[in-house]
């Protein structure tokens, strides 16, 4: 495993990433936790700059009541013990129309490289994605039907690992408050509890 200092300075250089011209910056991080879960979110909204974590407004209150309700953990517990990524890491801005904007396939291109720098420091042995642009970039576009709920052996960029996607924990998707959403979202917690190196952290 990485040192801890080997992680601050990895998230010292993220923080400092200026390649993405329409982002707005500064890069939003965790904790620098030395783990084998890495969270793999989307972007952050406008509110997790000022705050300064991921997840740290509602989508966020939705994410931690399903860990501590699978797992036990307050959010605390959780940040301290899940790295936690996104697929891009500055927020994206607003749409003219309303709503945040997409990162653009340029833009998810160049935050990859930290992705890969971050599977190359920590080795994971557990990938949790969330919502449906970090799902496709571990298992390509598809239905959250055919995602959710269910445990997947992938390698990315070399690195074997087990994969266990999460829907979006946003207050403006119904998906998984809904059936069969409900259902698939809590058996996909229920693999996540009996993960091996989840289940080493627990105790």
């Amino acid at each position: 495993m990485p040192s801890f200092a080997a992680v601050q300075k990895h998230l010292a250089a993220l923080r400092a990433c200026e390649r993405c011209p329409r982002m707005h910056r500064p890069a939003v991080v965790g904790r620098p936790v030395v783990s084998r879960v890495i969270l793999v979110g989307q972007a952050p909204g406008d509110k997790e700059p000022k705050l300064g974590r991921p997840f740290a407004w509602t989508a966020g209150k939705t994410l931690f009541k399903w860990f501590h309700g699978a797992l036990g953990w307050s959010e605390d517990e959780v940040r301290d013990r899940i790295y936690f990524a996104a697929v891009c890491r500055c927020f994206p801005g607003k749409r003219p129309e309303g709503g945040d904007r997409v990162p653009a396939p340029d833009e998810i291109a160049e935050c990859a490289a930290w992705l890969e720098r971050e599977f190359a420091l920590l080795q994971p042995a557990l990938v949790l994605p969330v919502g449906k642009l970090a799902i496709a970039q571990f298992l390509g576009e598809r239905p959250l039907l055919e995602t959710i709920g269910r445990k997947f052996s992938i390698t990315y960029r070399g690195h074997a690992v087990d994969c266990i996607p999460l829907p979006h924990p946003s207050g403006a998707s119904p998906w998984h408050r809904m059936e069969p959403g409900k259902t698939l979202l809590g058996r996909a917690l229920r693999l996540v509890a009996r993960h091996e190196v989840v289940r080493s952290l627990r105790e």
